[in-house]
This record gives structure tokens, C-alpha cells and sequence, in this order.
């Protein structure tokens, strides 16, 4: 038997899928920020126990075929602000480019760039005194604390002037010493004539890289310690994956939200949804996205936290709310992050050091967990460090007692994320919301009520459905050339070099010549945007874009691992469901009521129960209110609808 496994890092937990054939096993490991190899191996070792019954990661990666990897790493990264101190250094007459850029996106340019910005001359670059110059910005940007430098000249020169550059720093700051800085050159990176884009693009790629770097190739030499037989395979925002070596940093950005919506396109072809909008609700953050008559959103021009870059990525919008996220209190209101206890020290109630209040100390507290079965029984939980951390920071501060305040936060939390959803999507009438993510379920019918859905739908699989949605990805590399030369030889000419690069990638990537696609088209950027010319076997250069001032020849090679299905599920009511227990929990005007506790792995196709009640599986809970039912599907999926 050979396995697939899907790896998806959080910020707070990391999940497995182990896929075989039509079968499919899940696990979750904490997350070790301070080394992400060492959850990724911990990883593999639960997932050798979960198929043979014993740790023996040795003989799971002798099984395994492909191994692919998705991260929340980039997404949590800016969303926190976490990363390097970076320097930009830009042509002298761009100086109203600083203020473009952050007139973006005030806050994370402060993060990123602040006053670290640098000016160079592209006169003098040829001249006697270039390297004095280009010395001078680089050693003022660093005694301001930059410890990496972007290099982005916004004029229509811009390419042939960072090479001039890069050549003076190569020179004066040699790679092999320990004290040269870092530089990315925007031209490197992109093609894209905006220049707040393609600036915009380096900063973000240049604040992600080294982390993502020094984990990504860590993990790969360890699996070459074990003789894995095929590359790690990194999981893209663009819905494909590559190697490490083949992966770009910002692409990373939401990947692990992307491989949700992969999962969430599959499931609503498996079920007839027309439109389903979806919360990924992880630890730091809760992801969201939309996918309508089948399609996820995607636009050619992608967004990072809401600021255009110059690579298409999917649309999708994180909200900083998550199961880790710290409750507060201002002006006598709750706050609910942006800032995460992350998995270390995490939630007040994992006995970890944590003193913050999170949602999941209030689930906690409203008595929807079992403190010794969470987890899947593999953390108790502290009921005493939750109710301390709730009444410090949020009952005490509101002036009303722990009952009361843990109610508001639910409430709150909810608000927040419905809040969200009406900002980033669109909701009609037959809007389903599929929940998913450590903590997607536990508070999807409360958000659903608040914006105005009907129906929710919970996957078996939604504790790792990111890292399942990432299972059937294609392994692809996309390449961008502007085309100045507006002729069918110098299209031709281009079209060779792309497909000359494609090869050499794709061989590296493991596949030969005629085992890939190669897909060509002309993309010209006009006022009324972008148009679009798909080129067929020839190089003829289109009569209607020959005027156009900006025209990109975009080139993608695509292995082909995807595999459709054409099946669609049931979800007619059998049985009424028999619950495993009764627990007590907060009831908004009730008080403590018993409430049911049904257990997934003890339900059958066909299964219903009404709500108030508690739906339970190894690694994730969801509160179903009054007013709610459920039925399980054939597939032993969760659907909920408003039954008023």
C-alpha cells in the first residue's frame, strides 16, 4: 500500500491527512514555532502510528509517494507583523512612491518598512561615483536596523538599473561574508511594470523568506536522511504545488487557506451547492472565502492583507480571530486580537504558561469540551488557569462575573466573524456555509445566524480540511515576460526561452519532456483591463494588441495529478441519532442546562438530532443552538439548517 500525505502548518496546530486509494486518516500535532521541523516530523510520526498502530516513520516514507505542504505561516506572519526589519531602496525620483505604498496599507508598511527608505541616482550608476553612492543607502539603511534591503526602481528602465545595482553590491558586499545584507531586486522577482505592485511584491516576499527558508530546507534534508523517495512538495496560493527550491515566498501566502478551498470546491460539487462561503477557523486566524457555481475567486493581480500584488492568488480575506486569539478589554468593549498565544504558550487552559483569554478558554468554561477528551484525549485541559485568565481579563473588566463574560466573548466572537464574512463575500438566499478548521465548527451555526445563513455544512474531514483539500493539487511552474517587441519573431523568441526554462524546472520537478502541458497566452493590461489572447501550437502576435503599451507573455507547465469525481451525496433523514452522553453547558438565558453529546464516530448515515446540543469528533466541537438540526450525510458529513 502506498500513502499520500498532506501536511497543513498553523499557527497553533499542524494537520495531517493520510490518503490511500479512497481512504483517508487524520492527526494533529502542536505546533513548535520556534523549529517547524520539529512538528513536521512529529507529524510524521503520529501519522506512522495512526496507519500501522506504531511510530515507525522509516517505513511510512518508504510507503509514501508524495508528501506536499501547505502553511498559515506567511498569512500569520503579517497578520502579526512578525518578520525581519526590511530597507527599500528606490530611484531618487521616485520619491512619491514611499507614500504610495503606504497609503496601501499604513500599518503593515510601518511594520515592514517605516522610515527605512533609501535613494539612489540611477544617473550616477555608470559614473565614478556609483559605488560610493550605492555603499552610502546601504549603510544607512542598516544603522537604521534594516537586516534584509528591496531594491525597486519605479521607472520604465527599472530592469536594466537593478541589474547595474546588484552588480555594485555583488562587488562590495560578496556572499560568502557573514556581514552581507540580503538584497532582493523586485525585478528579479516580477515583470510587472506597476511599480507600487512589483515594490509591493518584493516587500512581502523579502518579509517571508527567511523563515520560510530555513524551515523548508531543514525539513527536506531531514527527509533525505530518510531516503524519501520523491522532493517535498510545497502547496501555492495559486492551487498547485512545486518544489522548495521552485517556490516563491509570497506564493506561500495562504496556502493552507487555499488547500481549504480547494477542499470546499470538491465538496460542494459532491452536494449541488451553487454558492458556499467558507470559515477556516485555525488558531491565529479565521480564513475566508467564497466559491460560486463551482469556481473560487481568483484574480491575476492578488491581494496580501487587502494591498495588490503582482502574482495571482486566490481571494482570500483572514480575519485576526481565531481558537488562540487574545481577548481584551477597551473602552468597554471586547477586543478580540489580532495578537495569538500561538501554540506556546497557547490557550490559558492548556497548563502551558498561558495567562491571555481565548475562545477556547470560554468554550471551555460554557462546558462544550470535555477537558479530558480533548484533543482527541491527547491534552487535558485546566479549567481553573481558563476561569482565572476570563476573569482577569474580561469579567473583571466588564464588571460582570464568568458566566456572564463567557457568553459575551462567544457573542462576540461570532459578531466579529459574521462582520467578516458580510465584508469579504456575498450572501443570498441559498448561501451554505461549510465550517472547517480546529475551531471552524464549534461556532458556525451562531455566525451563520448572524449573517444571515440558513445552512451549515461541517466535513468528517474538517479538522484537516486544508490539509486534505491540498490532495489532488497539480505539481505546475508559471513563468512572466514583458514583451516589448510587439512582433511574431520576437514572440517566438520569448515563447522558446519560457519553454526552455519549463523543461529544466519540470525535469527537476521529476517529469520529462510529454508528461506535462504547456499552456501560453498574451495578457495586455488596458484601462478598461487586462485582455487576454490564449496562443494555440504558433507564435503569431495578435493585431489587437499591438498598440497596447503593456503586454506580458505568461507561460504555464502543468503535471497533472488531479483526478474528478462525479458523484453527489445524499442527506435524507433515517434514524434519530442516540446521544453518547449529557453535559453541562451555558445556554444563552438558560443558564447550565444537560445537553446532548452525539459523537461522530458512533453515528450513521441518516442520523438527525435538534439542537441545543453538542456534535463531537476526535479533534473538533460544535455547538448546535435551539432551533437548529442535523442530519449526517452518506458521506458522514455534518449538514445543519435553520429549522424556524
Amino acid at each position: 500500500m502506498t500513502f499520500q500525505i498532506n501536511i497543513d502548518n498553523g499557527g497553533t496546530l499542524t494537520d495531517v491527512c493520510i490518503m490511500s486509494g479512497g481512504a483517508a486518516w487524520k492527526t494533529k500535532v502542536l505546533t513548535t514555532p520556534y523549529d517547524l521541523s520539529k512538528c513536521f516530523f512529529e507529524g510524521l510520526r503520529k501519522a506512522s502510528e495512526v496507519v500501522y498502530g506504531a511510530a515507525d516513520v522509516k517505513r511510512l516514507l518508504e510507503d509514501v509517494d508524495l508528501i506536499r505542504y501547505s502553511t498559515t505561516q506567511g498569512t500569520n506572519a503579517i497578520c502579526e507583523r512578525k518578520g525581519p526589519k526590511l530597507g527599500l531602496v528606490i530611484d531618487a525620483a521616485a520619491t512619491d512612491l514611499p507614500k504610495a505604498l503606504r497609503d496601501h496599507d499604513p500599518e503593515v508598511y510601518d511594520a515592514l518598512v517605516g522610515d527605512r527608505v533609501g535613494f539612489i541616482d540611477p544617473a550616477v550608476l555608470n559614473g565614478a561615483d556609483a559605488e560610493v553612492d550605492v555603499v552610502k543607502v546601504i549603510n544607512q539603511l542598516t544603522a537604521k536596523g534594516a537586516n534584509r534591503l528591496v531594491v525597486c526602481f519605479a521607472h520604465d528602465a527599472f530592469h536594466a538599473d537593478e541589474e547595474q545595482v546588484k552588480k555594485i553590491v555583488l562587488r562590495k558586499y560578496p556572499r560568502h561574508l557573514l556581514g552581507a545584507v540580503p538584497v532582493l531586486y523586485a525585478s528579479d522577482l516580477t515583470v510587472d511594470r506597476d511599480a507600487d505592485r512589483r515594490a509591493w511584491s518584493a516587500l512581502i516576499n523579502s518579509f517571508l523568506h527567511p523563515s520560510m527558508e530555513a524551515f523548508l530546507y531543514n525539513a527536506e534534508n531531514r527527509l533525505r536522511e530518510y531516503r524519501a523517495k520523491n522532493p517535498l512538495l510545497i502547496f501555492r496560493n495559486d492551487g498547485d504545488a512545486s518544489r522548495v527550491a521552485k517556490t516563491v515566498a509570497i506564493k506561500t501566502y495562504s496556502s493552507g487557506p487555499r488547500g481549504g478551498m480547494e477542499g470546499v470546491k470538491s465538496f460542494s460539487a459532491l452536494y449541488g451547492f451553487r454558492d458556499a462561503v467558507s470559515i477556516d477557523v485555525g488558531g491565529t486566524t479565521t480564513d475566508i472565502g467564497q466559491c460560486t457555481e463551482g469556481k473560487v475567486a481568483e484574480v491575476r493581480r492578488g491581494h496580501v492583507e487587502g494591498i495588490s500584488v503582482s502574482f495571482p492568488l486566490c481571494e482570500i480575506m483572514s480575519a485576526g480571530a481565531g481558537g488562540s486569539s487574545i481577548f481584551g478589554v477597551k473602552d468597554d468593549l471586547i477586543t478580540i486580537g489580532p495578537e495569538s498565544v500561538g501554540a506556546l504558550p497557547g490557550p490559558a487552559c492548556f497548563g502551558r504558561g498561558g495567562k491571555e483569554a481565548t475562545i477556547t478558554d470560554a468554550s471551555l468554561l460554557a462546558g462544550l469540551f470535555d477537558p479530558k477528551s480533548y484533543f482527541g484525549g491527547g491534552m487535558e485541559l485546566d479549567l481553573a488557569r481558563a476561569e482565572a485568565a476570563v476573569k482577569a481579563n474580561v469579567a473583571e473588566p466588564l464588571g460582570m462575573d464568568v458566566d456572564a463574560a463567557v457568553l459575551a466573548m462567544s457573542e462576540a466572537f461570532e459578531a466579529k466573524v459574521a462582520a467578516e464574512l458580510h465584508r469579504c463575500t456575498r450572501i443570498v438566499e441559498d448561501t451554505v456555509l461549510l465550517a472547517f478548521g480546529g475551531a471552524g465548527p464549534l461556532n458556525a451555526c451562531g455566525v451563520a445566524e448572524k449573517a444571515g445563513i440558513r445552512r451549515v455544512a461541517i466535513p468528517a474531514m474538517a479538522a484537516v480540511f486544508s490539509a486534505y483539500g491540498i490532495g489532488s493539487c497539480d505539481v505546475s511552474q508559471r513563468y512572466a515576460i514583458g514583451l516589448d517587441d510587439h512582433t511574431d519573431v520576437a514572440l517566438g523568441a520569448a515563447l522558446a526561452g519560457l519553454k526552455d526554462k519549463a523543461a529544466r524546472d519540470m525535469f527537476a520537478e521529476g517529469y520529462g519532456p510529454g508528461t506535462y502541458t504547456l499552456k501560453a497566452r498574451l495578457v495586455a493590461e488596458t484601462a478598461q483591463g487586462d485582455v487576454v489572447h490564449d496562443l494555440g501550437d504558433g507564435a503569431t502576435f495578435p493585431a489587437a494588441l499591438a498598440s497596447s503599451p503593456t503586454v506580458e507573455l505568461e507561460l504555464t507547465a502543468v503535471k497533472s495529478l488531479r483526478h474528478t469525481e462525479h458523484r453527489h451525496m445524499g442527506m435524507g433523514r433515517g434514524g434519530a441519532a442516540k446521544a453518547a452522553e449529557t453535559r453541562l453547558a451555558l445556554v444563552v438565558g438558560e443558564g447550565r442546562v444537560a445537553l446532548p453529546v452525539y459523537r461522530l464516530s458512533t453515528m450513521a448515515p441518516g442520523d438527525y438530532a435538534q439542537g441545543p446540543a453538542i456534535l463531537e469528533e476526535d479533534f473538533f466541537t460544535a455547538r448546535v443552538p435551539k432551533g437548529w438540526g442535523f442530519v449526517v450525510s452518506e458521506a458522514g458529513d455534518i449538514i445543519l439548517d435553520r429549522e424556524d
